[in-house]
């Protein structure tokens, strides 16, 4: 067997993938050296500064409620009917061309609403937390470059509809040939601004370069009088945003809220709690394994759309056979990604390695809390491809289970946080990820019995 044969045929890697694996790839790899220039330019605190930025941004769920994934779906429903000609427009009933219309309008409108709402709320919450929890680090400018990310945050909000209804409209590779080059500039971005004393104002700049970047492609390619195209289409049908979405979404948003309290709520506890020092611990940590996490979504990512055509064709045999490969090839890249980055960062603590002067090591969470927190995300590789593979027959079984755990994990972080520290977060942490890989599993072999036998 070919090794192009064993990439393309056993793990998995078609053009789609390829080029979303080019741009995780190139982010993991960036990442590394990333960790050197923070390590280089940034103190301890404010590399916890730098990386509870992100956790605080991350609050944009509250207010984008989870619509971004629902607009690939809705709309790879919808283009399932249709077909893209020379001239860039679709064919096909004038029902489903209508349809797919009012939902490039009503993302629009939702998102230029909510992205107003997102810098105003960013702005004055994180204002108030850093002056609460920030005063024994007056040293350190934090202020103006959290005003510039949020405002960057705010016009990346309003552009993802974009790319998500691209997705939808089978672009996968297209898109994912975008991200890649915003890759390829974060590194500039970050790397140029840290070396050139930029501080925590990198963070804000990398926002606006995204958005950049991703107006020029669409204004120079092809998308935009696609994009152009189906906006003029609309006629008689649309989609009720109240009858169809809401339903739907109202679900995926208090999962995605869920989410929050899941991922994002520990380095604001341990910034409040242990110092900016450790909260920068957990925030390199996190972002290394997040990094990794994406990696391999790449793989079921990618199948989205082909799988809501399979559904929405009622194609159940192939549904499963595609789920089923692409499934077993994330579970093993994810886990031999896991494997070798546990095994790496125990390495470098145990030699004390050093870079520049700079100890490497510590900037990451100690072996067995680090240890913990991969296995954390090992679980979610099931999980998400399971939680894909129901979301894409447009229902949202797992709500029950995203606020239980949400709730759990929100009360365990602040309450362990406080007695134990990071320790303490970790361990309960990993526990309830174990309850939740158990119980969304009852949940995929029951309502994928329950739907395919309807």
């Amino acid at each position: 067997m070919s090794f192009k044969t064993f990439v393309t045929q056993k793990l998995g890697v078609d053009k789609a993938i390829f080029y979303t694996l080019l741009s995780r790839g190139l982010s993991i790899s960036t990442a590394l050296f990333t960790v050197f220039f923070i390590a280089k330019n940034l103190s301890p605190e404010e590399q916890g500064f730098y990386y509870t930025f992100g956790s605080i941004v991350a609050l944009q769920v509250f207010f984008e409620l989870g619509l971004t994934g629902i607009i690939t779906q809705f709309v790879a429903h919808e283009a399932s009917h249709l077909k893209l000609n020379s001239e860039y427009r679709m064919e096909g009933e004038e029902k489903y061309r209508s349809r797919l219309s009012s939902l490039l309008k009503f993302c629009t409108k939702w998102y230029l609403v909510i992205a107003i709402l997102v810098f105003i709320a960013l702005g004055i919450f994180g204002s108030i937390f850093f002056s609460k929890y920030s005063a024994e680090h007056k040293d350190i400018e934090w202020f103006l470059p959290w005003i510039l990310l949020a405002v960057g945050t705010a016009f990346n909000l309003l552009l993802s509809p974009i790319t998500a209804f691209l997705e939808g409209l089978g672009k996968v590779k297209e898109v994912a040939q975008l991200r890649f080059v915003q890759q390829i500039v974060h590194p500039i971005v970050v790397w140029g601004g840290l070396s050139i004393g930029g501080k925590l104002f990198v963070s804000g700049a990398d926002a606006f370069v995204r958005v950049f970047i991703v107006v020029i492609i669409i204004a120079k390619s092809p998308f935009f009088k696609i994009l152009k195209n189906i906006w003029n289409d609309f006629g008689s049908e649309a989609v009720l945003y109240m009858k169809e979405i809401f339903p739907y979404q109202w679900r995926i948003a208090v999962s995605w809220i869920s989410g929050y309290f899941i991922y994002q709520l520990f380095n604001p506890v341990l910034f409040a709690t242990e110092g900016a020092r450790v909260a920068g611990q957990m925030g390199m940590t996190m972002a290394a394994l997040n990094g990794l996490h994406a990696l391999t979504q790449s793989w079921i990512n990618t199948k989205v759309p082909r799988l809501s055509g399979f559904i929405a064709q009622k194609d159940y045999k192939n549904l499963d056979l595609l789920f089923g490969k692409t499934m077993k090839q994330m579970m093993l890249i994810g886990t031999s990604c896991l494997i070798a980055f546990i095994v790496v960062i125990y390495a470098i603590q145990k030699m004390d390695f050093m870079l520049f002067g700079i100890h490497i090591g510590d900037r990451f969470l100690p072996i067995l809390p680090l240890s913990l927190m991969a296995w954390a995300i090992w679980t979610m590789f099931p999980i998400n491809c399971w939680a894909t593979y129901l979301r894409c027959h447009k229902k949202e079984p797992l709500l029950l289970n995203s606020v239980v755990v949400g709730i759990l994990c929100c009360i365990s972080t602040i309450t362990f946080g406080n007695l134990y520290g990071v320790y303490g977060i970790t361990i309960a942490f990993a526990l309830l990820r174990f309850v939740s890989l158990t119980w969304i599993n009852y949940i995929y072999r029951h309502k994928k019995r329950e739907w395919h036998n309807d």
